[in-house]
């Protein structure tokens, strides 16, 4: 059985709005999970900050990809 993996898309986002909306995303959701960041590394930065925190573990979703992050729980 495929399982789904949800994603979430931060483009059109407020910096601000971030925080709230990934810690969501992340504590409702099981693993794996994909985040699309975008180019911003301000962005991107606050994504990994709230990864961290929660201990999940992330890598680019591709090498040709640095706007999107694949998030496990191992």
């Amino acid at each position: 059985m495929n399982k789904i993996i949800k994603i979430l898309d931060l483009h059109g986002k407020r910096h601000e709005e971030v925080e709230n909306e990934v810690e969501n995303f992340v504590l409702l959701n099981p693993c794996p999970l994909t985040i699309v960041t975008g180019n911003s590394l301000r962005m991107q930065e606050m994504v990994k900050r709230i990864l961290n925190k929660y201990n999940l573990r992330y890598s680019y979703s591709s090498d040709l990809n640095l706007g999107s992050l694949f998030v496990t729980d191992y």
